[in-house]
């Protein structure tokens, strides 16, 4: 891995060098207008200013995006910076799980279905591993809230979190990015791009993330045990755009390689009757018996197609056609903690329990041990394995031209994947292959009455299908292949007046579905797969976009509603520490949200966004299981020991975030300006799981970075200090509930400096 450090400086080395003179004679220095940039998204598979489109829509791009991952973060770096917008794992660096406007799943299996999609580069990746590859040479993020299901198909009943790289260029370009902070974090990102030849051009970039062992393990007695990871990856694209033929033709191909620390789970870190951090708690130790270090190792290679070809009558035929593979495993000591004979030396300053352990699984105590940090009835180190992961998409889409008051789309889409997943709690190793194909057809269409008022309408038909197969027989209960399947229809309406020609408002109406799904988890612990039946949402939109004060100020908001009949959500953990798909009756969701950006002056630049969301679970009779070992204080009523959940919010669904930017600049002549840009997040009240426990919530949760540094406008590079955390918040962000009081915390306190040079 060492090697690959070296290889990605010495692509920036080399962009550096084998383009500087061209640089020093391209150079030029523009002044900024004073008035906010026109922002083009293509939510609607077509490019349109945001301000046009009759969806809620948010973009991060340039230094609001970038600042976010100075530090080496990942994907779930985008928790609460967008408003609505929330993401958490216990996974480590893969497998993120999102959600919008509280609508998300908290299955942490490897094969679990999220109602939020992420698209690459206009590619659907399904499976939570390919969700978390790393975030590089990015051009803009869209975020899409509400069902997205005529355009972009199935489990977008959310929204989706749609990612779009820079492509290839003629002119020459390039610029290369080094970091160095604490923890030993050292981050390379790179790009060069230019023309091959007339009518061929190539972009290659690479990015490299790693940070030391920084966490102590205080069972070993091992210094810098835990917390390390090394992440590379990469992209390279070709784009042909010959002058014989009406036509474009990108070839992108990326990879990744991780090996790092996974999840580091923090025993009974929480008191019974308290969700604030106890004694237990110390962010650079843990006391592991078990879980190897919690590793994990992951590839991920894939490669997309994307062919355009422009015929008569200014229509186009688009062609997206990706590959996708993938591999690897984690393991965890899930219960954060060390199980030891009694009369065994526990470290100081920290909670211990002495209990006759039931060793041979007999329902009786017999064997005398201490547990600590606190509490710990069962010793738990899994691994979780993916294998041979291979996803097809192929898309064929005909668009007509943009001009003219009626403009319309149509296409197909086809999806395979298949995979296998190995569950290894220690007692057991069960297999179970996972199968998936859909096909789908859709149109949408555009009718502009007059310059003011314009109507969208569309409409997809989808056969979705599912399979899971007991491999090889190794299942705990033994199954026959389940199928699932559903056929359905998605669809929406919408309609966008001009007030003038500064604001506009729109209503949208969506229709939408997520498919069946299956879970094959609980074939390692006992019990059957379970089932959940496709969930139908209906959505409801009013919202406003609005540039104001001459341009400098932009305004948009929304305010929604939505109903899903037969909501699926994943029951995790409980006293029978499973993981099961369950339907509720219905749920709903309502709320508001708005984004402000305003251009003060010409030297200050401030953002915010906030939303707020109330949902609920509306099921009588839906009981799920709660905290196992009674260690937790559940609000709900109690039937037979179950939960009943209804009337709670959706789980890790907050019900306000907050977000603000500020950025100062100072002109130092008519090269260079020195700058302030600091970014803040605020979490309000979040359920982590189904049922309502007083240790299982968090509210007024937040975390700020800070750049502070100089940009050579003639030169083309920037210098920076740089923060993220810099209050060093300790926040709660996950939670284990089967065993005992586990906790699951956010990164610490990272600082830094960067340097930037960009080659024109």
């Amino acid at each position: 891995m060492r090697t690959l450090k070296i290889a990605t400086l010495a692509l920036a080395v080399s962009a550096a060098f084998s383009s500087s003179v061209l640089a020093q004679e391209a150079a030029t220095t523009e002044k900024k207008d004073a008035s906010l940039e026109q922002i083009t998204v293509t939510a609607q598979k077509r490019t349109q200013s945001i301000q046009e489109v009759p969806i809620s829509i948010s973009t991060l791009s340039g230094e609001q995006f970038e600042s976010l991952f100075s530090g080496g973060g990942d994907i779930l770096e985008l928790a609460t910076r967008v408003p609505g917008l929330y993401a958490e794992s216990s996974n480590g660096r893969v497998a993120p799980r999102f959600y919008i406007r509280g609508l998300g799943n908290t299955d942490f299996d490897l094969a679990a279905s999220q109602p939020v999609a992420i698209m690459m580069d206009g590619v659907v990746k399904e499976n939570v591993i390919l969700k978390s590859f790393p975030l590089f040479d990015v051009s803009q993020v869209e975020v899409l809230r509400g069902p997205q299901g005529t355009l972009f198909g199935r489990n977008t009943t959310a929204g989706i979190v749609k990612f779009d790289s820079n492509k290839p260029t003629q002119d020459f370009e390039a610029f290369t990015e080094v970091s160095v902070g604490n923890l030993g974090t050292f981050n390379a990102e790179a790009a060069i791009s230019g023309g091959l030849t007339d009518e061929l051009s190539g972009r290659f970039s690479v990015l490299s993330q790693n940070r030391d062992n920084w966490i102590d393990n205080g069972f070993t007695g091992e210094s810098d045990a835990l917390g390390e990871y090394e992440e590379l990856a990469w992209r390279g694209q070709l784009l042909w755009e010959p002058t014989s033929f009406d036509m474009t033709a990108l070839l992108s191909i990326h990879g990744r390689d991780l090996d790092g620390t996974s999840t580091i789970f923090r025993g009974n870190a929480l008191t019974t009757g308290s969700n604030e951090f106890n004694q237990n708690y110390n962010r650079d130790k843990v006391y592991y018996d078990g879980g190897a270090g919690n590793r994990q190792k992951y590839t991920n290679e894939g490669l997309s197609l994307t062919l355009d070809f422009f015929l008569s009558g200014g229509m186009t035929l688009t062609s997206i056609t990706s590959y996708e593979q993938a591999e690897g495993s984690s393991r965890g000591d899930i219960d954060g903690g060390a199980i030891v004979p009694q009369g065994t030396a526990v470290p100081d300053g920290i909670t211990s329990v002495d209990y006759l352990a039931d060793t041979d699984f007999d329902g009786v105590g017999d064997t005398p041990v201490t547990s600590f940090p606190g509490f710990i009835p069962l010793g738990s180190d899994t691994t979780d394995l993916l294998d041979d992961l291979q996803q097809v998409t192929q898309e064929i889409r005909l668009a007509s031209s943009d001009k003219g008051d009626f403009t319309w789309q149509t296409g197909i889409f086809l999806f395979e994947s298949e995979f296998d997943v190995t569950t290894n709690p220690g007692f057991t190793i069960a297999t179970v292959t996972h199968e998936s194909s859909l096909w789908a057809v859709f149109g949408q269409a555009e009718y502009k009455f007059n310059d003011e008022t314009t109507l969208v309408a569309g409409i997809r038909y989808t056969d979705d299908e599912k399979k899971l197969f007991d491999t090889n027989g190794t299942a705990s209960v033994p199954f026959d292949p389940i199928t699932v399947d559903d056929q359905r229809i998605s669809g929406d309406l919408s309609l966008n007046h001009k007030l003038n020609s500064e604001v506009s408002v729109y209503a949208r109406y969506a229709h939408g579905f997520r498919g069946p799904s299956i879970q094959g988890r609980d074939a390692a612990f006992g019990s059957a797969p379970s089932v959940a039946e496709s969930e139908v949402m209906d959505s409801f939109e009013i919202g406003f976009k609005a540039d104001l004060l001459d341009d400098t100020l932009r305004f948009n908001g929304a305010v929604y509603y939505y109903s899903i009949d037969d909501m699926q959500f994943t029951a995790i953990g409980g006293t029978d520490n499973l993981t099961q798909l369950i339907n509720a009756d219905r749920g709903t969701g309502k709320g508001f949200e708005f984004d402000v950006k305003w251009l003060a002056t010409d030297n200050i630049l401030l953002t915010a966004g906030y939303s707020f969301n109330d949902t609920e679970i509306d099921d009588p009779n839906l009981l799920v299981a709660p905290c196992g070992s009674g260690q937790c204080t559940v609000t709900d009523e109690l039937v037979d020991g179950f939960a009943a959940v209804d009337g709670n919010p959706f789980p890790q669904a907050p019900e306000q975030t907050f977000v603000f930017t500020a950025r100062y600049s100072i002109p130092m002549g008519d090269s260079g300006e020195f700058f302030a840009f600091t970014d803040w997040a605020w979490q309000g009240e979040t359920n982590i799981f189904l049922y309502d426990a007083v240790e299982f919530q968090t509210d007024g949760q937040f975390e700020g970075g800070l750049r502070l540094g100089y940009e050579n406008f003639d030169h083309e590079y920037t210098v920076a200090l740089f923060g993220r955390n810099i209050t060093d918040e300790e926040n709660l962000r996950g939670a284990i509930d089967f065993n005992n009081l586990t906790a699951i915390d956010n990164q610490p306190r990272v600082f830094g400096i960067e340097f930037r040079k960009s080659f024109y």
